[in-house]
């Protein structure tokens, strides 16, 4: 089972729902990823993902669509998606639920566009790995943007997961940033390899984005150390 994390979404689009998913991080015990979630309606979507869809305009690419709830929002609202991710699984959901324009491939890899709105949600900068990879990823978003367009990403600053010293500063890593984790997802007794994941916080991002030419604002806040940032040429 080489696509785990598609493959559960198409056990759950076709009425095989036996079991969640299972995420483990190199900093936290293993904890269920309920199906259902994944293809929750806007509803069900938390302040920032909700804010994020309010705020799309023109012509979308969905970076990362998963089951294709964010898209099919969107497609209701008569605004054109483009959805993208290196799932199969997950692009064979999203087309089967009626999202009309999906492709099965990695962000760097992807040409096309130019789009006036990209989105990167639940833990948007997750795909950028590593902070040595986010110049890179960055120069990529800017090729796919039009005159005036713009970036929505959300992140979290995982300082909440971490000890404090008495001054309340936080004990991190001596050998990476903070928010490089490792990750595995695992599903009916099979797990991927340990694959990098990066929670940016905000004003790194910003440090990022502004180094690359965007400017960076901070769109809402959520409750626990997460936001939604909008990144405009």
């Amino acid at each position: 089972m080489d696509d785990i994390f598609g493959q559960a979404l198409l056990d759950y689009h076709r009425g095989n729902y036996t079991e969640d998913l299972r995420t483990e991080t190199s900093i936290s015990e293993p904890d269920e990823m309920p199906l259902p979630y994944l293809f929750r309606s806007y509803e069900e979507m938390p302040e920032i993902e909700q804010t994020a869809l309010d705020e799309s305009r023109g012509d979308i690419l969905e970076v990362g669509c998963g089951a294709g709830n964010h898209g099919l929002y969107l497609q209701k609202k008569g605004l054109k998606v483009t959805a993208i991710d290196e799932s199969p699984g997950a692009i064979e959901v999203s087309r089967d639920r009626g999202i009309r324009k999906t492709e099965n491939v990695r962000l760097l890899e992807f040409e096309g566009g130019p789009f006036d709105t990209i989105l990167l949600l639940m833990n948007g900068t997750g795909i950028f790995a590593r902070l040595e990879f986010v110049p890179n990823y960055l120069k990529h978003l800017k090729s796919l943007l039009k005159p005036g367009g713009q970036v929505l990403v959300d992140g979290s600053d995982l300082q909440y997961m971490y000890d404090r010293t008495e001054e309340g500063a936080i004990w991190v890593p001596a050998d990476r940033y903070y928010g490089e984790l490792d990750f595995i997802i695992s599903y009916k007794g099979q797990s991927t390899p340990p694959f990098p994941w990066l929670y940016l916080d905000e004003r790194l991002l910003e440090e990022y984005t502004t180094q690359a030419g965007f400017e960076f604002e901070i769109v809402v806040r959520g409750e626990n150390f997460d936001y939604l940032a909008r990144l405009t040429l």
